[in-house]
């Protein structure tokens, strides 16, 4: 008799399949079917999914590049998307203006990377900046841009680790902790992390409306820690499903059936971070409206760094992307955010569902190099005209301007492959970035006086 262990000495992963393969197998054999004979029948009734594809599915490629370094990372990205394009989960994809590589493993969804999935959820695709994202508060009244600085610095907190915990998450929104396995015991870095903000690339930016003069204040920043802690546990159930199921592919890629138990939960999940981090903007918001003395005219966001299913039933995986399509979530009102860098305005731009960019835009101007890349072949120096502060003291040199691509030809981009119009535009004065807290991180300090 041909049982599991059988078939799993010929080579074959064990999943589901198994007990139609065996029933298979067993008859097979009573009909007198020699081993070669059922090896071959077994390889075919194996899932479609167990293998990668020989040929990837055609992608967007909506970006454009000016000079040898642009060519050189349209490429690197034209590559990472060839081989992630034969991943069996993935229908179609699209790469946006602003996308570079996010890692070197080959077939890494790279940044401004979007890819529709079929029944799968893949964190790897969102990465642990769970619904990193964008929010726009407009004050009522005209304020001294540098005092709306000064009391963002004062109400947040900016870089790893939580706060003094006396800004709490809604109830509401804890309460649903306990009953998600995703969630439970994740209660602490949704509590300690709430109304901070993130390090890297994460700001607050402070200008005003090109249209009215307004004064605003633009967040940038994702789920934390909470959000960081939630994508481990996706992924530590993504690489299970994927080992058994589709062992042919790559870890980087591995997904969680949206159809089952784990793939509801995790969806659940991550609609509970994406209200977290709306809820942490418009805390911050509110902290600095307060201390401002000032009221709250207007305020939308958007995340650019998370997944959304459309009507087709498909799972839309945006990489450092943002939904440009009306009715993306229940919270749409039309807008959406692009910040470009901190010496360049803060693109507001009207929805336009390009089909070929499967109705995204992209989240920024991206970079042509990685950070340490960048760093080794420049120096680059404070913008001019604008009030750069780091919460820690010390510049982010990888965080200024000239680390980025060119801001003017993303945005001609924009316009050139029809992936938005832009309504308005946040007009920069300064901004808070976290800084370069790494050099003179507390671990360095206490290695230091021990050598």
């Amino acid at each position: 008799m041909i049982d599991g262990n059988t078939l799993i000495a010929w080579g074959f992963k064990p999943g589901r399949w198994f007990k139609d393969g065996l029933a298979a197998a067993n008859a097979m054999r009573a009909a007198g079917a020699d081993d070669d004979a059922i090896f071959a029948a077994l390889q075919a009734l194996q899932p479609a999914e167990a293998l990668m594809r020989t040929n990837g599915v055609p992608f967007a490629m909506l970006i454009e590049a000016e000079n040898e370094l642009e060519r050189a990372n349209v490429a690197a990205v034209a590559q990472h998307m060839d081989a992630l394009m034969r991943v069996p989960t993935i229908m179609a994809g699209a790469v946006m203006p602003d996308a570079c590589p996010s890692g070197t493993a080959l077939g890494t969804i790279p940044v401004g990377g979007v890819v529709a999935c079929e029944d799968a959820i893949h964190p790897g695709f969102h990465s642990s900046d769970i619904c990193c994202s964008v929010a726009v508060t407009v004050f009522a009244r005209k304020d001294d841009p540098k005092r709306i600085l000064d009391a963002v610095h004062a109400v947040t907190h900016f870089g790893p680790g939580g706060r003094d915990r006396l800004h709490q998450p809604p109830d509401e929104m804890m309460q649903g902790f306990d009953g998600n396995p995703f969630l439970k015991g994740l209660e602490r870095f949704a509590v300690g992390h709430f109304a901070t903000q993130g390090d890297g690339n994460h700001f607050a930016f402070v200008g005003h409306l090109k249209s009215t003069g307004q004064a605003a204040l633009v967040t940038h920043h994702g789920s934390r820690g909470f959000g960081a802690q939630l994508y481990k546990r996706g992924m530590a159930v993504a690489r299970k499903h994927t080992a058994i199921h589709a062992p042919k592919v790559p870890e980087h890629s591995a997904w969680i059936k949206a159809s089952s138990d784990d793939g509801r939960a995790y969806w659940e999940a991550l609609q509970v971070a994406r209200l977290w981090t709306r809820a942490n903007h418009h805390a911050i918001h509110d902290l600095t409206a307060a201390k401002l003395g000032n009221a709250v005219a207007d305020r939308f966001w958007n995340e650019h760094n998370f997944v959304f299913r459309k009507s087709d039933g498909l799972y839309y995986h945006g990489k450092g992307a943002t939904p440009n399509w009306s009715g993306f979530s229940a919270d749409d009102d039309g807008r959406t955010i692009v910040p470009l860098n901190m010496a360049e305005p803060v693109l507001i731009i009207k929805h336009r569902d390009n089909k070929d960019a499967l109705g995204f835009a992209p989240h920024g101007a991206g970079r042509n190099l990685g950070r340490k890349a960048f760093l080794r072949e420049n120096r680059p120096e404070l913008p001019d005209g604008i009030d750069a502060r780091f919460y820690c003291g010390k510049p982010d040199l990888s965080e200024l301007p000239q680390a980025y691509k060119n801001a003017a030809s993303v945005r001609a981009q924009i316009a050139r492959f029809g992936l938005g119009e832009v309504v308005d535009e946040v007009i920069p004065y300064g901004s808070i970035m976290a800084g370069d807290w790494e050099d003179d991180a507390p671990w360095r300090k206490k290695r230091s006086v021990q050598s």
